[in-house]
């Protein structure tokens, strides 16, 4: 059997996608130079290929875009899907320790690296 980088051996695919937030009154939702808050969220979906988890994320992402009435004044809102960003093969079963996703970087200086890394403590949102 073939080594594919892009086939997960075990059926796993970790999917990313973007999401921005609107008002739907709002003059400038569809405005390309406007700004918005926007939230990247990663998912696992099971799949036997990369389109077929594209598919899946797609669907599951829509899923959290219904309008709703927003703040006090009870504004129309919706967080609205961008697209997808990741569609990465998972090459462990999910489980403790298993490595779900990796990212090669460009090399830089150890100075530069070490600033990457945040202490414990220090990921609450």
């Amino acid at each position: 059997m073939t080594y594919d980088k892009n086939v997960s051996p075990v059926g796993w695919y970790l999917v990313s996608y973007l999401l921005r937030f609107v008002e739907l009154d709002d003059k400038d939702k569809n405005n390309d130079n406007a700004r918005f808050l926007s939230w990247e969220n990663s998912i696992l979906v099971r799949a036997a290929d990369q389109d077929e988890a594209y598919e899946k994320g797609v669907k599951m992402a829509h899923a959290a875009t219904e309008p709703y009435q927003g703040g006090s004044a009870g504004v129309p809102v919706q967080w609205e899907l961008v697209g997808v960003t990741e569609v990465l093969p998972i090459y462990e079963e999910p489980g403790d320790g298993a490595e779900i996703a990796r990212t090669e970087r460009a090399p830089r200086l150890l100075k530069n690296l070490k600033k990457m890394v945040r202490p414990k403590g220090s990921f609450r949102q």
